[in-house]
């Protein structure tokens, strides 16, 4: 991977801490400052497709906790029986 410099002011506790790091994790300073590098443009990236492509009908109200239990329930019920070959 091509790798660009770059020069950023960091405060030095920050920098005190990564040094602590590095120093405990074995790795230099740089790639733990690389990999907060990549985090922060990953948390700020604009993305082309939605998180949820796929839509679902419902009720347009959250279900009660008796409802979403009685739904794994149910999906727990049709995954073991499909599994041991009977019908419901």
């Amino acid at each position: 991977m091509s790798m660009k410099r770059t020069n950023v002011y960091a405060d030095p506790e920050d920098l005190a801490i990564i040094k602590e790091a590095a120093k405990r994790r074995g790795i230099s300073e740089a790639e733990i400052i690389r990999q907060g590098i990549h985090l922060a443009a990953m948390a700020n990236r604009v993305w082309d497709e939605p998180l949820f492509s796929r839509t679902f009908e419902g009720t347009g109200r959250t279900p009660s906790k008796a409802e979403v239990r009685d739904a794994v329930a149910d999906a727990v019920r049709r995954e073991a029986d499909s599994s041991s070959g009977t019908a419901a």
